[in-house]
């Protein structure tokens, strides 16, 4: 009954979610602090209110409070300029269902997210992946010719890794690609630049970002997409029609009017990352300089699987990533600093 593709595929795995034995859960890379308690009220004030009437299909209060916000970044920038979306992975699925064809070309770098060629598939479409450069930049083999290539992605902050292209050079891969770019920024709030101020430039160029990460709202599902108007124009008639529901646009909303609350946990996650890259290196562990909220990691002499395994068995959570023909290693998020010391106090022995 299922399309052919549909059941050749190999569906998105996501990042362990345990329920009944309490872990540290450095693995998915949630935020250890609470949301801002604007938000709450915020929701408080919804759930007043009732919920028997549909919410605003275009989250108009995030549009218009975003768009202020990024006004230094993006000139000019207004509300039209914004799409919301049920996380950013519901923003990278709209865009994947409005320019990607069946038996298109998807292209994206290796090692990165994985839920790209999941969308591939679904979409019944192609999978090129681009291995970064021993730089963490892309060559010209991601901006060669083909005539199938409909879509590319360019993580940035990537994951697993953590590492960023600097914006003048993706300019210059989104200049000599024949598709649209999407820039996606999921972890960007912890890096030191991001590529917003690239959509004024080049229509093709599309960023996305999420409040999962740097908003502690993981749990609420709210992302949204930057991208000049006539381009958002379009994708809304892809999305869903309420994809955000009322609570996700009321917090979604506090959340980034509170950039007080957001600037300090921020940073704290940003001092506890270096720390705990550090520390890693100090165990015999390779660290992959991170601008996001996790590090990429390898021991010298224990295997990543194994070292996954035993964390785990103590009860510490983080994520085994292997990419075939690239390799392995453990991405750890950053966590509160009881959370990071239980860590390296687990892994001490093990190494």
């Amino acid at each position: 009954m299922f399309r052919p593709n549909i059941t050749a595929m190999q569906g998105y795995v996501p990042g362990e979610q345990p329920r009944g034995m309490e872990f540290v859960k450095l693995n998915t890379n949630e935020n250890p602090f609470p949301c801002s308690p604007a938000v709450k009220a915020a929701i408080g004030r919804v759930c007043q209110t009732g919920l028997q009437r549909y919410p605003d299909p275009m989250a108009t209060a995030f549009r218009e409070r975003a768009a202020e916000l990024f006004k230094h970044e993006v000139p000019g920038i207004t509300p039209d300029w914004i799409l919301c979306g049920n996380g950013s992975d519901d923003i990278l699925t709209i865009v994947t269902r409005s320019f990607v064809a069946p038996g298109g070309l998807i292209r994206f770098p290796r090692p990165s997210y994985i839920l790209y060629n999941t969308l591939a598939a679904i979409q019944g479409a192609e999978s090129e992946t681009v291995d970064f450069e021993s730089d963490w930049t892309l060559g010209s083999a991601f901006t060669a010719a083909n005539e199938r290539l409909q879509l590319a992605f360019v993580p940035n902050p990537n994951s697993p890794t953590g590492t960023v292209i600097a914006p003048d050079q993706v300019a210059k891969l989104a200049a000599a690609l024949p598709c649209p770019l999407i820039v996606d920024e999921a972890y960007a709030d912890f890096a030191t630049t991001n590529c917003l101020g690239l959509v004024v430039e080049n229509e093709r160029v599309i960023v996305t970002r999420t409040l999962s990460k740097s908003y502690s709202l993981a749990g609420l599902r709210f992302g949204f997409a930057v991208a000049q108007p006539q381009i958002i124009e379009q994708l809304i008639k892809v999305k869903d029609s309420y994809n955000c529901d009322s609570l996700s646009i009321a917090g979604a909303t506090a959340a980034i009017d509170d950039q007080t609350y957001f600037a300090k946990t921020r940073d704290a996650i940003i001092a506890i990352r270096e720390r705990m890259a550090g520390a890693l290196r100090g165990l015999g562990f390779e660290c992959i300089d991170s601008q996001a909220n996790f590090v990429w990691c390898r021991h010298g002499k224990r295997e990543s699987r194994d070292l996954y395994q035993q964390l785990k068995d103590a009860g510490v959570l983080v994520r085994y990533m292997n990419y075939a023909g690239w390799g392995e290693g453990l991405r750890i998020s950053v966590g509160s600093d009881e959370q990071c010391d239980l860590l390296l106090a687990k892994l001490g022995p093990m190494v």
